[in-house]
């Protein structure tokens, strides 16, 4: 019996070969889109990376101004109460701190650069045995390529983050922020209104469970990171009570990029203990610190975080691994909440709705085309409740969403 011939076109192309060309397009096509969006956004950093930084503000600031709020107080004032308290607080720590904290950081440096130090002469003269010329070269070529990346670093820095960068960037920061605790909804509404109509009701529910997902992230995660710091802090205080509070601070700081930042911080803590106290002491502190991470990694993020934000530790580091090498240090910090956020809209949109709770009785108001002249159009908003209701019952095709997403909401509705 003869092997069947694969099937062919009428131009005698392998349907395999035709398949597979197609999906290259596409795929190719997918790539250009993604890598004009990654210009895109690093052209206008100036501006994105202030309205990322709002954005948070703002999902930390809405359970502040909502109490306050509900203590009588106007939108308007319970905003402005909750922006100054956040500048006051912040302004209050570091001036707090300031002194202590820049004294220390340089013993901290100093201390963790001398650790290290005594760690490579060990390999070199302890029990291992290892060759002391390589990890010398070794050791110099890590020092040559960290002195060159600082190189770049600073001439980026200097170059892009001048004092009126910093300033600007500053000013639009607090600038959103304000609005978009005052009329985010409002924005959002318009945001929305720019899709076509069929358009507009999936991604207003996509858009809801995102901005779940990404609050839980940001609460969740300066938990964690607040635990970290605690923790590790209060365990270096025992080795090294004046750098307790430096090496509490860089652990916060550091916990904010997930995986590679909790690493990096904690074995900077056993290096400085390392040079304070000797091995025994630096031992302990790595039980102190694999305890807390352990903690963290098993107790504290599935319980506080849950299904919200799903992504795999493999995930998380390809992702961390990829947004720094993107836009360095500040895509390290918003490649996981980005990343954690687009799974979950992609997710609803594909039928899977990660929180049916939500329901989808939330709607925005249309903005509909009202014929004023022959061959003429004006686009009108309507934003009260009763056109929304006549809206429901009469123009429901244009508010129905064309995809699976709207069976997941239906099933949140029964819920």
């Amino acid at each position: 019996m003869s092997a069947p011939t694969p099937a062919r076109g009428a131009d005698g192309v392998p349907t395999s070969v035709r398949v597979a060309a197609s999906w290259s397009w596409r795929l190719l096509l997918i790539a250009a889109a993604v890598a004009g969006c990654l210009w895109l956004l690093a052209a206008l950093k100036t501006i994105v990376v202030p309205v990322a930084i709002a954005l948070l503000l703002t999902i930390l600031l809405a359970p502040a101004r909502r109490t306050l709020q509900r203590w009588h107080l106007s939108k308007g004032l319970a905003t402005a109460v909750s922006v100054v308290g956040l500048i006051v607080l912040v302004s209050g720590l570091v001036t707090l701190a300031g002194t202590s904290i820049v004294a220390g950081f340089q013993d901290l440096a100093d201390q963790a650069v001398a650790g290290f130090e005594q760690f490579t002469t060990w390999l070199a003269e302890g029990p291992l045995g290892l060759d002391a010329a390589q990890l010398s070269q070794f050791a110099d070529q890590i020092q040559g390529s960290v002195v060159e990346s600082s190189g770049l670093v600073t001439g980026a820095l200097g170059a892009a983050t001048t004092i009126g960068h910093v300033l600007v960037g500053a000013l639009i920061a607090l600038f959103c922020t304000i609005f978009f605790l005052l009329d985010g909804r409002t924005i959002w509404t318009w945001l929305v209104n720019l899709l076509p109509v069929a358009a507009r009701e999936p991604v207003h529910q996509a858009g809801r469970r995102g901005l779940v997902t990404l609050s839980a992230y940001v609460r969740t995660q300066i938990l964690v990171a607040f635990v970290d710091a605690v923790g590790i802090g209060v365990g270096s205080a025992f080795f090294v009570p004046a750098l307790a509070l430096p090496i509490g601070i860089l652990v916060f700081i550091g916990s904010f990029v997930p995986i590679i930042g909790a690493i990096v911080t904690g074995a900077v803590a056993v290096a400085v203990v390392l040079v304070a106290n000797g091995w025994v002491a630096a031992l302990i502190m790595l039980g102190i610190v694999l305890l807390v991470q352990q903690a963290e990694s098993h107790i504290l993020q599935p319980f506080l975080m849950g299904h919200a934000v799903s992504l795999h530790p493999v995930a998380v580091v390809l992702v961390v691994a990829a947004g720094s090498l993107a836009a360095g240090i500040i895509g390290a910090l918003f490649a996981v909440p980005l990343a954690a956020v687009l799974n979950t809209i992609l997710l609803y949109f594909h039928g899977h709705d990660k929180f049916p709770e939500l329901g989808t009785e939330d709607h925005l108001p249309l903005l509909r085309k009202r014929s004023q002249l022959p061959g003429t159009l004006l686009w009108s908003g309507r934003g009260s409740s009763q056109d929304d209701t006549q809206d429901d019952q009469t123009g429901a095709t244009d508010a129905a969403p064309a995809s699976p997403a709207s069976d997941a909401g239906q099933a949140g509705e029964h819920r």
